[in-house]
């Protein structure tokens, strides 16, 4: 088996304002990282509506292409923003996670990367923010749990912030286990322990500013791993944010490309030892380039690793 990468060139067509951190320079750095790596390089379809739906209302699906400017620049909130190709790369990018899931569910490949942008997992049902319209984590799993048939779901989020999007979207879906690590304090300013979902589905971890590798790794040792290993899932999705990282300059948790690696690897080994080795990653934070792309390289080496 072998690994898929699933991308698209529309996804660099989404153009933020100068200095903004989430800019088309972080998908390049990544996609020049993996250059030469055996991947299975597969085009990320446009997502079907229905898909976004999933999660979404159709209210929210309108007023995301509704905010789509025909020229310049759109600002949605605060950190989001539009220009007239953003509309392409959120669909190529929510199509990427439901590709990903369809051929890994399918036995096409072992598992998948999509690196794609704009990143997902700050969307909420009805709400843009933080860099995103839709949900891109929780499409792909409702898609393998309403498409496939699948019971259970886990979807392992390791971005610095909170994914509170993810929470929202996947509060009330007992089929769906999330385990979401991030500073805090930090924007937005949720991911609590008490935050636990309407059936006990989701999982907080907490790491305090200034804390390393170490922290990261006993804390997914004690908590994440153990959680897994009782929800057994069929699938599990990761959200692969690399902000975390020492040099990310949006946050101050002082995680190494090698820590990184650790964390995929032992998602790698629950993933072979629980579900058949069946895992799609999708790219989410992550703003030093050169970190980024280090980060998503050492994920993807491990990703490859474990399929082969």
């Amino acid at each position: 088996m072998t690994t898929a990468l699933i991308t698209h060139a529309e996804c660099l067509e989404h153009v933020t304002p100068d200095g903004h951190p989430e800019r088309v320079a972080r998908l390049e750095h990544v996609l020049h990282s993996l250059q030469g790596l055996d991947l299975k390089r597969v085009a990320a379809p446009e997502v079907d509506e229905a898909h976004l739906r999933y999660v979404h209302p159709q209210s929210h699906i309108d007023a995301m292409r509704a905010a789509i400017p025909k020229e310049g620049m759109h600002q949605i909130d605060a950190d989001t923003w539009a220009s007239p190709g953003t509309w392409q790369a959120v669909s190529r990018a929510a199509g990427a996670g439901v590709k990903a899931v369809d051929m890994v569910l399918g036995g096409d490949v072992g598992n998948a990367f999509c690196a794609t942008r704009p990143p997902g997992h700050h969307a909420e049902k009805t709400t843009a923010m933080g860099f995103c319209l839709f949900g891109n984590a929780a499409i792909a799993a409702k898609h393998a749990l309403e498409a496939h048939g699948l019971s259970r779901v886990a979807v392992v989020d390791f971005d610095v912030h909170h994914g509170n999007g993810t929470q929202d979207l996947l509060w009330e879906e007992a089929r769906a286990l999330l385990i979401t690590s991030q500073q805090m304090p930090l924007w937005p300013g949720s991911g609590d322990p008490s935050e636990r979902g309407a059936h006990d589905t989701i999982l907080n971890l907490p790491l305090p500013p200034r804390s390393g590798g170490a922290e990261m790794r006993a804390l997914y040792e004690a908590k994440a791993f153990p959680r897994l290993r009782d929800f057994k899932p069929e699938l599990i999705i990761l959200s692969a944010g690399f902000d975390a990282h020492q040099d990310d300059p949006l946050a101050e948790l002082l995680w190494t490309t090698e820590d990184f690696r650790w964390l995929t690897k032992q998602l790698c080994g629950l993933a072979a030892e629980l579900c058949g080795g069946r895992i799609v990653s999708t790219l989410e934070g992550g703003y030093d380039l050169t970190a980024l792309a280090d980060s998503a390289r050492a994920h993807v080496e491990e990703l490859m690793e474990a399929a082969s």
